[in-house]
């Protein structure tokens, strides 16, 4: 009997010390469950064999802070490496956030989504909803340019708990009790809120322990406002927040959705003897306009320079009066902060960007952070370059390629603090001058720690600003470039051209994880990539490339007068360098020409503006032809207002014809019921049953149906007067 009762009694010993030494909170307010495992002092021996106190032993394993918080919050989607980058946005889109938040036993969880901009004193918290398998999501919207960040909280909601098992008990013994706890919940709640908030609560408090019948107890229990108190001001001591604080940079709409035109401002002139000027780009600014651009980007305009200049297809040297390339930069006149004198003044410039804006176009510029031999970088910082044991530079090389013309700077100098800054300094004082949209030139070249420091730097003091990384080199490299700022980035697609490859590609862009922070821009050609399939597809290969383009991405751009006028000659057998290259001479462009596609092109833009489907990537979706030579996907709005189905014959030669099957989302075709597709590229309208249809497209005419699914064709007993 002895050794039985021993037990007890340490129990009664037990429960006695946990109400003395944890029954009520700091606060106050009392604290429900077992108190806090007490610190039990140990005997030990000294170093001299003398018996010493010792440290209170610690129990609560390393990294846990409080054994009290049960819930586990894991797999935070979207996140980036961990939290290490920033997701992207622009203004008014949505951040879908799930997790996976689950604890130990079956009381009842509360999850919050919390977001704020970055620096904001307060965060402003969702509700996370859950659904399968522990899975919560809620939804935030950004409005604001710039950084914004985002975290998940949840813990065990003692009262919701409360409220759920009230709801299923049956017992009248049992829901008295209930009641007194759930009192005691609604008290404690009240002792911490404030103003009228915390007065009802109180009375909600006193109503439950006051009441009678079973049934009053439990409609009180279940009462909406009192849930709605509670859920605001419930006990959050125990909650968890993730371990990790994300980010989202929130850029322009731009930035999502965009239609780009390269020029060369020197060759805006009726006669290639003559240079080009600001003023004449301004004159040819309502063509482009006309055409649906909205960012003009214009080829570095800075002084060209003399030494080592290059002449006409590359030659290694020019000739008198020949141009040189725009991207060897800097002579006595200037650098990167200068304008090349025969295109104008610096005023000359801010008139040309006021005048673009009034047609809708912002103007892009390049910038290539290299040098020409004559750049007054060269003499002002020599450390800046690289010199070789004769005393020289070391220019450019890609051996057996030779670029004398161009310096690359040394990213390894011990000066390169001062290099950083400078480098800096050449986007903020265009920043200035007004431009917010730039294309950097070969960013894969130059050290990735410096482009998240300076992009960062430029963002956080202009967030309208849009980078765009001119960078044709390996996935990963192109990947980095984007986490680390990049706004837009140059992609493959020019060499993307059956339907496999584009099927595997644009799903990667706009369904894989990357689609987080990697923003295509796509471009058919540029004065660097005349591919094979323009030199030799005629002009059913136009047609379809930039119909591919301005459809399958949101942001797409053209080098153009050339893609327009069906520039196609390559300068050498095999090669992608354009004969006669505007990179290096003056080329005057007959804009009126019967053949060309300015007109076709308009439509393709106006298709996009009056469209929302296509102002955006994520809605692409893939669908089955039974003809390898057509190409079948479909866009649509997230409220699917707006559905776009577009078929492409990619054989340039040859008329093509097949089956198109098609799973749209929200639609059911197994009833076959009569449906009208409007064909936005000819104007013509056909009625289609189901999901399978036949098209038939010649590339001599037209090699894309832009099709608007409109809504179910009508019959008599649709209207009221059908009895």
């Amino acid at each position: 009997m002895g050794r039985r009762n021993g037990p007890l009694k340490r129990r009664r010993s037990e429960r006695v010390m946990r109400r003395q030494v944890g029954g009520v909170s700091p606060t106050g307010s009392r604290v429900d469950g077992p108190a806090p495992i007490p610190e039990v002092a140990s005997p030990s021996v000294s170093c001299a064999g003398e018996t010493a106190s010792a440290a209170p032993e610690k129990l609560i394993p390393k990294g846990i802070e409080d054994g009290r918080s049960r819930v586990v919050i894991d797999r935070v989607r979207p996140e980036l490496d961990g939290g290490r980058f920033a997701i992207k946005r622009t203004v008014g889109e949505q951040v879908i956030v799930t997790a996976d938040v689950f604890a130990d036993g079956h009381d009842v969880l509360r999850c919050v989504l919390r977001h704020r901009s970055q620096g904001a004193a307060t965060w402003i918290e969702v509700p996370m909803q859950a659904s399968y398998n522990d899975l919560w999501r809620a939804t935030f919207t950004v409005n604001e340019l710039g950084r914004h960040e985002y975290t998940v909280v949840a813990w065990v909601d003692r009262f919701f708990t409360w409220q759920h098992d009230l709801g299923r008990r049956t017992d009248v013994k049992d829901i008295a009790v209930a009641m007194r706890v759930g009192a005691e919940l609604v008290q404690e709640a009240a002792d911490q809120a404030q103003g009228t908030g915390g007065a009802r609560l109180k009375e909600f408090a006193e109503q439950l322990a006051q009441v009678v019948s079973p049934e009053a107890g439990k409609q009180l229990g279940a009462n909406r406002e009192l849930t709605e108190l509670m859920g605001r001001y419930g006990d959050r001591r125990f909650a968890v927040t993730y371990e990790r604080m994300l980010a989202v940079t929130v850029d322009p709409v731009r930035a999502r959705y965009s239609t780009w035109y390269e020029m060369f401002p020197r060759s805006c002139v009726p006669d290639a003897a003559t240079h080009g000027t600001f003023a004449e780009c301004e004159k040819r600014l309502p063509y482009i306009a006309e055409m649906g651009f909205d960012v003009l980007y214009l080829p570095p305009i800075h002084p060209i320079g003399m030494a080592f200049r290059k002449g006409r297809n590359n030659a290694l040297v020019a000739k008198p009066g020949e141009p040189g390339s725009p991207w060897a930069i800097g002579a006595e006149d200037g650098g990167h902060k200068a304008v090349h004198g025969q295109l104008g003044t610096l005023e000359d410039f801010r008139r040309l960007l006021a005048k673009a804006r009034e047609h809708g176009i912002e103007i892009a510029l390049d910038i290539a952070f290299q040098c020409a031999p004559d750049h007054p970088y060269v003499k002002e910082h020599p450390s800046w370059f690289r010199w070789r044991p004769d005393g020289t530079v070391q220019y450019a090389e890609n051996p057996p390629k030779k670029y004398q013309d161009i310096y690359p700077f040394d990213f390894e100098t011990d000066d390169w603090q001062a290099l950083w800054r400078e480098l800096k300094s050449i986007f903020t004082f265009w920043i200035e001058q007004g431009v917010t949209i730039f294309r950097v030139d070969n960013p894969h070249t130059k050290p990735f720690p410096m482009w998240e420091w300076l992009i960062g730097e430029v963002k956080r003091d202009h967030p309208e600003v849009i980078f765009l990384a001119e960078a044709f080199t390996r996935p990963k490299i192109m990947h980095r470039l984007a986490k680390l700022g990049y706004t837009q980035s140059y992609t493959y697609f020019a060499w993307r051209n059956t339907k496999q490859e584009l099927t595997e590609y644009f799903t990667e862009l706009a369904l894989s994880e990357s689609r987080e922070y990697f923003r295509p821009n796509v471009w058919p050609n540029t004065p660097d990539i005349l591919t094979e399939f323009l030199q030799f597809g005629g002009r059913p290969a136009f047609m379809l490339r930039i119909a591919l383009a301005a459809t399958l991405s949101a942001n797409y751009g053209i080098y153009g007068p050339a893609y327009e006028l069906l520039e196609h000659v390559a300068r050498d057998p095999g090669g992608e360098e354009y004969l006669n290259s505007e990179k290096y001479e003056i080329r005057s462009w007959d804009l009126n020409r019967s053949d060309s596609l300015q007109h076709f092109i308009a439509r393709l833009n106006r298709i996009r503006r009056e469209n929302p489907a296509f102002q955006a990537d994520w809605s692409l979706c893939f669908h089955r032809v039974d003809n390898e030579s057509l190409l079948c996907y479909s866009k649509s709005t997230d409220d699917r207002t707006n559905v776009l189905v577009v078929v492409v014959n990619l054989d340039p030669h040859h008329v093509q014809s097949g089956w198109v099957e098609l799973a749209l989302p929200g639609r059911d075709f197994e009833t076959d019921r009569p449906y009208q597709v409007h064909d936005l590229m000819s104007d013509a309208r056909y009625i289609w049953h189901g999901a399978r249809n036949f098209v038939q497209l010649d590339p001599t005419s037209t090699p894309v149906h832009i099709f608007r699914v409109r809504r179910k064709v009508r019959t008599e007993r649709d209207f009221d007067y059908f009895l």
